[in-house]
């Protein structure tokens, strides 16, 4: 008898933890995804995620927000551009071209805006280039041919074009073909 007692109780807790889970379910299917459009504020009030460079000739990328965590990578090069993605206290986690993520000190950080020049097409051989243009339009006179991971560093993009200078050469480049800049993202 007193078993039937307890398992007359355990029905309702299990319903109540059933519905909570299908409740749960439903809530998650109902709230759509963020895009990279859609960007939420971090505790600095800085949109996340955003572009940035590095800052200094060697930056450490930990495994954890704080010196005391291992650094899993050394960049030897400034002016790289990175993408923040999580802040805690004066730690930026981000992200290279790479897709490599780890934890770097604000410090190494500059807000300067640079772009990889098409790095996905670096495997698809010789002979291919990413065309500087003379003014933001197809049509326009190509003023350089950039290899794939070459880095530029922008003045502005329109949504579509951003303008970009290498090596003392400026023109402009499709948004489509630069990792540094979101699809559609404009600044001056």
């Amino acid at each position: 008898m007193e078993k039937r007692k307890l398992a007359l109780l355990a029905k309702p807790v299990l319903k109540q933890f059933l519905a909570g889970i299908v409740f749960t379910l439903v809530a998650s299917l109902a709230v759509p995804e963020p895009s990279l459009a859609q960007t939420t504020k971090g505790p600095s009030g800085l949109p996340l995620p955003r572009f940035v460079s590095l800052k200094s000739k060697k930056v450490n990328l930990r495994v954890g927000p704080a010196t005391t965590y291992a650094a899993s990578w050394m960049y030897l090069k400034s002016g790289l551009p990175v993408e923040i993605i999580q802040e805690y206290d004066n730690w930026r986690k981000i992200r290279d071209a790479d897709g490599t993520e780890g934890w770097v000190n604000q410090a190494l950080l500059s807000g300067t805006r640079t772009a990889i020049a098409a790095p996905w097409m670096k495997a698809k051989g010789p002979n291919i280039y990413v065309n500087m243009r003379r003014k933001p339009e197809t049509s326009s006179a190509i003023v350089a041919k950039l290899e794939p991971g070459v880095v530029v560093h922008l003045s502005e993009c329109n949504g579509d074009w951003c303008e970009a200078d290498y090596d003392g050469t400026d023109g402009w480049i499709s948004q489509a073909e630069i990792w540094g800049a979101y699809p559609g993202e404009v600044f001056k």
